[in-house]
């Protein structure tokens, strides 16, 4: 016996429903526009519009070409500290879509959080590769007197260097 019911699908944990994210930023808009009117500051983002950006950015963290970094942690947070600082950017005239224009904004801070790390990890082997391995790693010697850690580790940052 089949059921005539449609299937309704869960809703993942990080789904952010596009119409009343819209009405949270337009009604978070209209507070700043009357704060500017009053002269006072402006006001702080909801903590709905905060858990908003929080669910874009931890779901986007977990897509294939982003879940690998180990700085995975510090990506949300730029994505988000992004989309706080760009949320006056965004015109509900032009577009009735926040949660494209927040997914692009998260998209570009975590490659830019990529870039970074990148050349921090490259910053970080040059300083290493000219003071000398042995000026900056230990090694417990084993039986034979050296340790075979120590020389992969060696290995692999002479082999990074050269094919770059």
């Amino acid at each position: 016996m089949t059921s005539t019911m449609p299937r309704t699908r869960k809703r993942s944990e990080h789904y952010v429903n596009n119409k009343e994210f819209l009405t949270a930023i337009i009604a978070y808009k209209d507070e700043v526009a009357l704060a500017e009117k009053r002269g006072e500051p402006k006001p702080r983002i909801t903590n709905y519009l905060g858990e908003c950006f929080l669910k874009i950015a931890t779901h986007l963290s977990y897509k294939p070409n982003f879940v690998n970094y180990m700085f995975k942690d510090d990506m949300v947070c730029d994505g988000i500290e992004n989309c706080v600082q760009y949320i006056n950017n965004f015109n509900p005239e032009k577009s009735k879509n926040p949660f494209a224009y927040f997914t692009q904004i998260i998209h570009y801070a975590f490659l830019r959080r990529i870039q970074k790390e990148k050349k921090q990890l490259e910053i970080k082997t040059k300083i290493i590769e000219r003071s000398g391995y042995d000026e900056v790693m230990t090694v417990d010697e084993g039986a034979n007197g050296t340790s075979s850690d120590y020389n992969q580790i060696k290995d692999a940052v002479q082999t990074r260097m050269y094919y770059q």
